[in-house]
């Protein structure tokens, strides 16, 4: 099967939920990379596995966000969440675009590619990395904390802090993928708001115990614009340890 394809109507309002676990700054990455995904998609294995490669990069943001929209031919996808759905929808709709596929890859919050066309990916990823420098956002933890620093910058922009589960295989029992298992890579298991942005130095604290749920081992945290409640460029990033 290509790459496969789903109109759609309306958006969703973008939503946040509350998700987790631990970490100390890493180097800073210089792009983001989130992949949208689904079990239910032939063609998305080798997008998976070009993530896994790429996740490897100090220097990149490697995230997988599990989709729902296929649920309905056959296998229900155990990974999927509605908001990421809604996410890919708001990317969409802030490109012009009313449609919405699998393997998806937004690069930065802005750019898109086919997730699996390695020279797509690649070339997107360094238009990316050489635009405006990123906004300084440093993560640690203290005393059970996570504590998220975002320097000086222009704009506004809001900072969002992601758990997620380094690795998980999954078994699939029905669907185009019956009998296989697929792996995936940084997959996102929640959405934290930590609050707004506006160019001035900003600090953020949040308990580690809030994104301990879901079996997430690692987060990253991300600052980005939006318009009309739709996600934008991402314009500064920070990795917890082990990832």
């Amino acid at each position: 099967m290509r790459h496969r394809l789903k109109s759609w109507l309306g958006l969703l309002p973008f939503a946040s939920i509350l998700m987790a676990a631990p970490a100390t700054a890493s180097p800073e990455p210089h792009a983001v990379l989130e992949l949208f995904v689904s079990q239910g998609c032939s063609a998305c294995r080798p997008a998976n596995e070009l993530m896994a490669e790429l996740a490897r990069d100090p220097g990149l943001v490697v995230l997988s966000l599990p989709v729902n929209y296929w649920d309905y031919m056959g296998w229900k996808d155990t990974l999927a969440d509605p908001q990421f759905t809604v996410r890919q929808k708001g990317y969409a709709l802030a490109r012009g675009v009313r449609r919405v596929y699998t393997p998806e890859l937004v690069v930065s919050g802005f750019l898109s590619s086919v997730g699996s066309a390695r020279d797509q990916v690649m070339g997107a990823i360094h238009h990316a990395t050489h635009g405006q420098a990123p906004v300084p956002v440093d993560v640690r933890e203290e005393d059970g904390m996570i504590m998220v620093d975002v320097g000086e910058g222009a704009g506004d922009a809001t900072a969002w802090l992601l758990p997620v589960r380094r690795k998980i295989e999954v078994p699939i029992h029905r669907g185009e993928n019956a009998g296989k298992t697929e792996t995936y890579v940084n997959v996102v298991r929640g959405l934290i708001f930590l609050g707004p942005w506006s160019g001035a130095p900003a600090s953020f604290r949040v308990p580690l115990e809030a994104i301990a749920v879901q079996e997430a081992d690692a987060y990253v945290v991300l600052l980005q614009q939006s318009q009309d409640e739709k996600p934008g460029r991402i314009i500064g990033a920070a990795k917890g340890s082990g990832l």
